[in-house]
């Protein structure tokens, strides 16, 4: 069953809709998963809980640059970005439950993720065997959210020839997010000979790809935009989503946990490979820190003294630079685009202010 979004909404207030319509969605899935079963219906429940209420960071980035490029589109057509917008979505969700069993991470919004969330709901069970079934609960949502976010695009109501481009577009998505998330897993286990360039070009097809790239290159295809404005939109979108994901590590160990909500010091525990640890190795200070990295029980004092020691070599520093080099090639690729008519001033002007949010995020 396909829901609707109300025609009424101000246009103003785009994210609202995304919002209403993953509300519609998951009653209607949460209703369908009452005849498998009362835990299959709770599990639903559950994930429509932690699904709802996100910063809605992709949609929002779709919709706005969408109508930058078609300020006069009518309601059929801001229905169908709205559609595609919140498949996106899906497609977020799906990739963070399967992160989170990746990681190992139980929290997430400042609060239990969903497998921290099941794994404390089921006391008759050991902590092993409960941990167990949330995890396999979570890569099971997963498969189904992204199997949603498959569907939803190959049934937009959007022109034939248009709807083919989208669906070649998420396909390639996945598989670079995929290829993204194989090599970050490699890199942690030393598969992967760990060094600055590899890890950059793991964290642009792991987050930049999805997170950026997909929404602005679909806003481009709903549009029609030229075949230069998209590959324009697409290399935007890389820098942007590689300055978020440095961004998301410099949070990790140097930021302040109450306010990102994330796991504290959780890249040290799991032995991730970030721009951070890669520029340390090349550095006196990683003879010193080599002993507690990857260390699942590691302490907050050593995690703390790990992060001074990462600050005073220089890493802290030097991927801080990293994010200003991408945040650079990102307003160099709209003053180029600009001026060469491939969009106009007013899109060139909402991926600014997309951009201005990550300078100094906090969160």
């Amino acid at each position: 069953m396909t829901a609707t979004v109300t025609q009424t909404a101000p246009r103003e207030d785009m994210s609202t809709r995304v919002e209403e319509v993953l509300r519609q969605r998951f009653a209607i899935h949460c209703e369908n998963a009452e005849v498998y079963g009362a835990e299959f219906a709770a599990l639903w429940r559950a994930t429509a809980d932690h699904a709802l209420g996100g910063k809605l960071v992709r949609p929002r980035l779709l919709l706005d640059i969408h109508r930058a490029l078609v300020p006069t589109a009518g309601e059929d057509a801001m229905i169908g970005a709205v559609d595609i917008a919140t498949h996106i979505e899906l497609l977020h969700y799906a990739f963070l439950l399967h992160d989170d069993v990746i990681d190992g991470d139980l929290t997430r919004r400042k609060r239990p993720n969903l497998i921290g969330q099941l794994a404390a709901g089921t006391p008759g069970a050991s902590e092993q065997d409960a941990l167990h079934w949330a995890r396999s609960s979570a890569i099971l949502m997963g498969d189904l959210m992204l199997s949603a976010a498959i569907m939803g695009f190959a049934r937009a109501d959007v022109p034939a020839h248009t709807r083919g481009r989208l669906l070649d577009l998420v396909e390639q998505t996945i598989l670079e997010t995929v290829a993204g998330e194989h090599t970050d897993v490699a890199l942690s286990h030393g598969i992967i000979a760990s060094d600055v360039d590899t890890v950059l070009s793991m964290s642009v097809y792991k987050t930049a790809t999805y997170s950026f790239s997909l929404p602005l290159r679909a806003a481009a295809l709903l549009a029609d935009s030229s075949t230069s404005a998209e590959k324009t939109l697409q290399a935007v979108g890389r820098h942007l989503g590689l300055a978020y994901q440095l961004q998301d590590d410099l949070l990790c160990i140097f930021g302040d946990h109450r306010t990102h909500g994330k796991d504290p010091f959780s890249d040290l525990r799991e032995g991730k490979e970030t721009a951070i640890i890669a520029f340390a190795r090349s550095t006196s200070a990683w003879h010193d820190i080599e002993p507690r990295f990857g260390s699942a029980d590691l302490s907050l004092q050593d995690a703390t003294s790990m992060r001074d020691l990462l600050r005073e070599c220089g890493a802290e520093r030097f991927v801080i630079g990293l994010i200003g080099d991408q945040l650079d090639a990102v307003y160099a690729l709209l003053s180029e685009a600009e001026l060469a008519g491939e969009i106009s001033s007013d899109a060139a002007r909402s991926i600014l202010v997309s951009t201005s949010r990550l300078e100094g995020r906090h969160a």
